[in-house]
């Protein structure tokens, strides 16, 4: 694990190279992507059964696409009591989280002879896209409770989920109680760009949805990016990414064990600490190698430490934090003695964990809010999946006819500036006695 002195220009070079790799897509991959969409919004089931044949269940018959009632009963036999406790503990969490952050409708009277208000209002269809998590052997539960659970504080009507079948053409039973737990209506057989296809343009058997959300390979995230503007989307997402600030009070197991917990996601996946003790900066690079043996995932995660992980040595922790507002890191964690007193300093994160007992997991999986986080320098400028994604916001506008009257002239003006003489007249024409 290379650990470098920041600033330097081999620190800068390192820093670059690990926040360029961003959301860069190759030509061709957009090019097969467009192609796929394109095709289920033409031919709908028939290409979407078409694909789904070919890359995940060869025998796929078209009336088994939804998954049945008899197929959730069977999955509620299959899982274990322990991890129904934990599915329940998890979304109680998340649902007390989100529920947060609902809006209400507004009207406001504070200029006489006006109303002006907001309605707000949910989406009636979203769609949540859960991984297959290798061929379905790792069912990704908490991304079924992190989408459909603010979908539904939201007041949304419809929330069903597309995710890949096995080969048999089953789904997780995991999965399918999470759903359930969650309050999906339906689940879909179906993965990669032709499911979010048939959710953003509607098949015979998949009606169309207003907004999809969820983490996905590079297909899922060009597909999202292709029907963006079809449909609202969450985000495009990028490779999962950590930045730890530590200090000399750190345990340098801890920080190696949560920099590992981003690289094993994926070969793209980057794992940074920013620390003022060189001391633990060594420790952390010899925890990373000895905690690397005993990973089931060690080779992605050796991959990602190697080409995008990196261990800097700064002056300070301010510094660190400096470093930190740079790169706007997805998960950034705070492993000093004193967090709370540094909080204020922090401009760009997409969750901040404050604590050596706060471990990025943490907010995977229960802590409450959601664990879709920005990635790649966007939480610059954007936030979280929230409840906000589901809705809609309708403004209101009323003037009575004296409150007109006082501001017309000055509309005019503005409209005549800008060369719209129908607006003008249509403001106009008001102040007539034939057309007042």
């Amino acid at each position: 694990m290379q650990i470098f002195n920041y600033p330097s220009e081999a620190a800068r070079r390192r820093l670059e190279a690990i926040v360029n790799r961003g959301l860069e897509f190759k030509k061709k991959d957009m090019l097969a992507v467009s192609r796929i969409v394109e095709d289920v919004r033409k031919n709908g089931d028939a290409a979407l059964l078409e694909y789904i044949r070919r890359f995940d269940c060869p025998d796929m018959p078209a009336d088994s696409l939804a998954v049945t009632e008899d197929e959730f009963a069977a999955a509620a036999k299959q899982v274990s009591r322990r991890f129904v406790s934990a599915l329940n503990r998890a979304a109680r969490h998340i649902e007390a989280f989100h529920k947060k952050q609902r809006q209400r409708s507004w009207i406001s009277a504070d200029r006489p002879g006006t109303l002006l208000g907001q309605l707000v209002r949910p989406v009636r269809a979203a769609g949540i896209y859960v991984p297959g998590g290798r061929g379905g052997k790792t069912p990704l539960v908490s991304s079924v409770l992190m989408g459909a659970i603010p979908a539904r504080v939201a007041g949304v009507k419809r929330i069903c989920i597309t995710t890949p079948p096995t080969a048999a053409g089953t789904v997780d039973a995991h999965l399918l109680v999470a759903a359930r737990k969650a309050g999906v209506d339906m689940v879909y057989k179906a993965g990669s760009a032709w499911a979010i296809a048939a959710l953003a343009y509607g098949t015979e058997r998949i009606g169309r949805v207003d907004v999809i959300v969820g983490p996905g390979n590079i297909y899922v995230t060009l597909a999202k990016k292709i029907v963006a503007g079809t449909v609202g989307i969450d985000m495009v997402a990028g490779p999962s990414e950590i930045l730890v600030i530590a200090d000399r009070h750190a345990d340098a197991r801890y920080v190696a064990a949560d920099m590992l917990s981003q690289a094993e996601h994926d070969p793209l996946a980057s794992a940074i600490l920013a620390t003022d003790s060189k001391p633990l900066a060594s420790a952390v690079a010899g925890e990373i190698e000895h905690q690397l043996q005993g990973l089931i995932r060690r080779e992605i995660a050796a991959r990602s430490m190697a080409r995008y992980g990196a261990i800097f040595c700064v002056e300070s922790i301010p510094a660190a934090i400096a470093l930190a507002n740079s790169v706007a890191p997805e998960h950034l964690e705070l492993q000093v003695k004193a967090p709370f007193e540094h909080l204020a300093a922090i401009e760009h994160a997409g969750a901040v964990f404050l604590g050596a007992h706060t471990p990025e997991p943490v907010g995977d999986y229960m802590a409450g809010p959601n664990h879709v986080l920005p990635t790649a320098a966007t939480a610059r400028f954007s936030s979280a999946l929230s409840v906000d994604h589901f809705l809609k916001k309708t403004s209101l506008v009323y003037y009575s006819e004296g409150t007109f009257r006082r501001e017309a002239a000055d509309i005019i003006r503005l409209a005549e500036t800008e060369g719209l003489q129908a607006h003008a007249r249509a403001v106009r024409i008001r102040m007539s006695k034939k057309g007042g």
